[in-house]
């Protein structure tokens, strides 16, 4: 039975991912950052068979010893402060655990495969926000990274780290540089979420409107279950690489609007949806859209979810919920 090891398990991905590869046989480890974490229960109940490890991305030491009670075979690193708005709030902790977690990381793999005799095979989740101000479209693997925010600086420093333990000691470490991919898992916070969320409580009456920022900004979104099939794909390579995750296509908050008001029979959305400045980036990421060719050509990978249905999805998932709150 092979063995895995996911740090950020609490989140859309960790979640997904622990699901796939316990259909696929795997023994999977989870890391939690303190034992009072209020996702606990989340994780207890969404996948009960993952045994949990507590430990941080800023602790070298304790990492050790987590690898030493998982001995996993395979490593993804998902962990990180992933909400882009609050890394302006907190360009220092971001950095810290966005980019810094992963030198931890990649630096107590290598400790521990100095004790093991079989290589670990390593996964770091790096973003299509390295890309920022985007130097040429679509985006691959070679394009020149411009990030645009602390958090996409944290991801560059955390990529190319990933990089150098490869090239320097020869380690299995894959990056995979996954567009905006979504799901009715995704956090509140994030524009996608935050957009069905309150479609569905505009539908049932329990809001008058939703305040955004730059309706023009555009995305590649894909769907979180796809992307961490691309992610478990990566580590069944003989060599390590890294590969764009995405769909190809790009919408704009506007096509998102009109996706989830259309699911919930609203045509005309104007008079519901507010912009506010306080809701713009610093410096905003106008437009991202990935060549996925790469990871088709070498992975055998696709996305089996289109836009419209992973926003029908997210908006019946909502409609569920806030139905079931009915506040």
């Amino acid at each position: 039975m092979p063995r895995a090891l996911i740090t950020g398990i609490t989140g859309q991905d960790g979640l997904y991912l622990s699901e796939l590869l316990i259909e696929k046989g795997y023994e999977v480890f989870g890391l939690i950052r303190g034992q009072n974490n209020p996702k606990l229960d989340l994780v207890k109940a969404v996948v009960p068979d993952v045994k949990l490890l507590t430990g941080d991305l800023s602790d070298v030491a304790g990492l050790t010893r987590v690898l030493s009670a998982s001995q996993p075979d395979e490593i993804y690193n998902l962990g990180a402060i992933s909400y882009v708005a609050y890394s302006w709030e907190n360009a220092s902790l971001t950095s810290d655990v966005t980019g810094k977690g992963v030198l931890n990381m990649l630096e107590a793999t290598r400790q521990y495969e100095g004790d093991s005799t079989e290589k670990v095979k390593f996964y770091q989740a790096s973003s299509s926000e390295m890309f920022g101000k985007v130097q040429e479209v679509p985006q691959s693997e070679s394009t020149l990274l411009w990030p645009r925010s602390p958090y996409g600086v944290a991801k560059v420093f955390g990529h190319y780290m990933t990089i150098n333990y490869r090239e320097s000691y020869g380690m299995h470490a894959s990056s995979g540089i996954l567009f905006n991919h979504e799901s009715p898992r995704r956090g509140p916070e994030f524009v996608t979420r935050k957009v069905t969320q309150a479609v569905a409580r505009i539908k049932l009456g329990l809001q008058q409107e939703l305040v955004l920022g730059n309706l023009d900004a555009k995305r590649d979104w894909g769907f979180a279950g796809d992307y961490v099939d691309a992610m478990w794909r990566m580590l069944q390579q003989p060599v390590a690489d890294d590969y764009v995750i995405a769909t190809g296509e790009t919408h704009s908050i506007r096509d998102l609007l009109d996706a989830a008001f259309a699911a919930v029979g609203i045509e005309d959305w104007t008079p519901f949806v507010r912009q506010d400045p306080r809701f713009m980036r610093p410096a905003e990421v106008d437009l991202l859209i990935g060549d996925p060719s790469k990871a088709k050509a070498v992975l055998g990978w696709k996305p089996q979810v289109n836009f419209e249905e992973l926003v029908q999805m997210m908006i019946e998932n909502d409609l569920r919920e806030q139905t079931a709150l009915g506040r």
